[in-house]
């Protein structure tokens, strides 16, 4: 059966944890877009080239940049039996792009799991893996930008196999309600 799945969720609800757990078990490509930049730039591909020239600048890559990352990344072999995004989309605008290139690329249907977490779960978490960048004041940035740009997007894909997960429990816990929204 092929797997082609979505988390999202604030930073701190654990989308990377899970991500990762389901990608090995199912043995399909756990996809970050952080990795995937970090990747093409390392490599020193043309669109890693200039992704470098925006994060150089400190500027956001556009979403242009990310979708065409997105397709090169998504059409590699290792994703044939399925793949696991996390961190696209983070926007109204990549999900329409996002959902344009599955249709292209005839990579329909797709499950979306969203953890949810209250925020101030997501502060003490964040706060705990004691990041130089993790204080409580740009943890608190990050989880505005989440709700005024990424939050929309769960609403985006309501129409769409969208499934809230409760990540305000134990890691284990989290994942045997994952493993039950995709084992349907």
């Amino acid at each position: 059966m092929s797997k082609r799945l979505i988390f999202f969720g604030p930073p701190g609800a654990g989308k990377g944890t899970q991500a990762q757990r389901l990608a090995e078990s199912a043995q399909i490509p756990h996809i970050s877009t952080g990795d995937i930049l970090r990747e093409a730039v390392a490599q020193g591909t043309e669109l890693g080239q200039q992704a470098q020239s925006f994060m150089d600048s400190g500027q956001l890559v556009p979403d242009n940049l990310l979708i065409d990352l997105v397709r090169e990344r998504i059409q590699q072999p290792d994703t044939t039996e399925g793949w696991i995004l996390d961190g696209f989309p983070r926007t109204v605008a990549q999900a329409a792009f996002l959902d344009q290139l599955l249709a292209e690329l005839q990579q329909t249907p797709i499950t979306i799991l969203n953890l949810e977490v209250p925020d101030v779960v997501l502060v003490e978490r964040l706060l705990q893996r004691k990041r130089k960048d993790d204080t409580e004041k740009t943890i608190r940035r990050r989880l505005a930008v989440y709700h005024e740009q990424t939050a929309p997007v769960v609403d985006f894909y309501q129409e769409h196999n969208l499934h809230a997960i409760d990540g305000d429990r134990s890691p284990e816990e989290v994942a045997q309600a994952i493993d039950a929204v995709i084992s349907v």
